[in-house]
């Protein structure tokens, strides 16, 4: 599978900086993470299960999106 082909997208609170994470829903409910600065580079592939807990981690510790 092709990565770059997917829909990526990062947090609205990133602006226009690059240096952020991205995610794109993948195949069989997984969703991909990397790094927006290295769109060629390794991509980590997570259960979307996986992916919601941390999201919400997120969100309830107040960190920024």
């Amino acid at each position: 599978m092709n990565w770059n082909d997917l829909a990526w997208r990062k947090s609205s609170y990133s602006g226009h900086q690059t240096d952020c994470v991205e995610a794109a829903e993948a195949p069989t409910d997984t969703v991909a993470v990397r790094d927006s600065k290295a769109s060629h580079g390794p991509t980590l592939i997570l259960p979307a299960r996986a992916w919601a807990a941390f999201v919400s981690h997120v969100k309830g510790a107040g960190l920024p999106r």
